[in-house]
């Protein structure tokens, strides 16, 4: 369990668990902007946007994610991430990326404002350019 210096986080996507141990501050993007979580932070729960997961294990040691869309619960000096997407910068190819931008530009320009089809393209534009920030900060 987490000293009074650290808390507790856990990481999870519908494939399973991907963190889970005691750090120093969880660093991520919600819908209102960055936070940092630090040990005894005050409740809250924030909906994610994609964005770069930094997990500040140590003062020297920083894990980091590219995360999709999600939930940050904090509460009881425990953090639990749940996110629907958690990739390792080093596995993100800058390619791939771009191409799944270039697609979802497309499927905008070809989408009627409003549409389900043009708010889903929005999501998968702002995912993919969120992935490629962090996979070019590598």
């Amino acid at each position: 369990m987490a000293d009074e210096h650290n808390l507790h986080a856990e990481v999870l996507t519908p494939e399973g668990a991907v963190f889970e141990g005691d750090v120093h501050q969880l660093s991520t993007r919600t819908v209102v902007g960055e936070i940092g979580v630090l040990a005894n932070h005050v409740p809250l729960v924030a909906r994610l946007v994609p964005a770069e997961l930094r997990l500040h294990v140590t003062e020297s040691e920083t894990r980091r994610w590219a995360q999709a869309e999600g939930w940050l619960e904090v509460f009881a000096n425990r953090a639990l991430v749940l996110i629907g997407e958690a990739i390792p910068p080093e596995q993100l190819d800058a390619g791939e990326l771009e191409q799944r931008r270039s697609d979802a530009e497309q499927r905008l320009a070809e989408a009627e404002e409003g549409s389900a089809t043009y708010e889903q393209a929005e999501r998968d534009k702002a995912r993919a350019e969120a992935f490629l920030e962090v996979a070019q900060s590598k």
